[in-house]
């Protein structure tokens, strides 16, 4: 099943009939999705459908084998590319539990990893001028970029550092894995106009959640539902208020009603 708004041009983002297995254990199904610049697709499922084995093959974890299908950016496969090639080219990962780094400062962290993503040393004035212009937009106060990268961060905190990074790298594809997880009320309606305010003509991003809660604030124009690994169920905003409303028990139903070779 594909699912993806307009057509014509070469799409930003393709997985066709993705297979990955983890330590010999298949978890991806054949998966297959397209994302267009400027969409927002969300991928929802209960726990341990794959999302985030989905995630992380995007981003090329050498921990999570391909074995079969494709994953496309811009036509061009991505397969034989490397995590930080693929953040070259545009991919952006947003991590469910984000880790601590102590000693590394926020500043030193994003100027490093700006220089990585665009391969060369970004003046340190140029870099400074733009931070500020990103902390201004995403209403984040100076003092962040002084702390430890996430030491001693609430969890509304790492979410809104990931979306400074997000902001400072300006990718092309976002994935965002449960980044409303953990979140209190006022936390989350901080990380999703902060998602709100980095959305753009250029981007694509992939919202990976639990629950329709983030979808109140961030409106994806695609919901996918992914189920043992396959994607089951695609529709609009309304398929996420269907879900919350009656759970996964009704597609796990539908699923198990499937001749077995339709499953496949």
């Amino acid at each position: 099943m594909t699912a993806s708004g307009g057509n014509g041009a070469v799409p930003l983002f393709q997985i066709e009939g993705l297979h990955v297995s983890v330590d010999g254990k298949e978890i991806l199904k054949g998966v297959d999705l397209t994302v267009r610049q400027g969409e927002v697709h969300a991928i929802m499922g209960p726990n341990g459908s794959g999302k985030s084995t989905l995630a992380n093959a995007i981003m090329g974890h050498p921990k999570y084998q391909v074995t079969r299908g494709d994953i496309r950016y811009l036509g061009q496969s991505v397969l034989g590319l490397k995590s930080d090639e693929r953040a070259r080219r545009g991919f952006f990962l947003a991590f469910q539990y984000p880790t601590a780094i102590p000693g590394v400062t926020m500043v030193n962290f994003l100027r490093h990893a700006l220089n990585a993503v665009r391969g060369h040393e970004v003046p340190v004035k140029d870099f400074r001028n733009l931070l500020r212009d990103k902390m201004t937009m995403l209403k984040v106060d100076r003092s962040f970029s002084a702390r430890y990268v996430n030491e001693g961060f609430s969890g509304g905190e790492k979410k809104r550092a990931e979306m400074l990074q997000m902001a400072v790298l300006e990718p092309r594809l976002a994935v965002l894995d449960e980044t409303d997880s953990g979140l209190d009320i006022d936390a989350l309606k901080t990380v999703a106009e902060g998602i709100n305010t980095l959305l753009n003509p250029a981007l694509g991003i992939m919202l990976i959640t639990h629950y329709q809660r983030l979808l109140n604030y961030v409106k994806p124009q695609f919901v996918h539902v992914l189920v043992q690994g396959r994607i089951v169920k695609s529709g609009g905003p309304e398929l996420a208020l269907e879900l919350e409303a009656q759970g996964y028990d009704w597609i796990l139903k539908e699923v198990a009603a499937l001749p077995q070779e339709a499953s496949r």
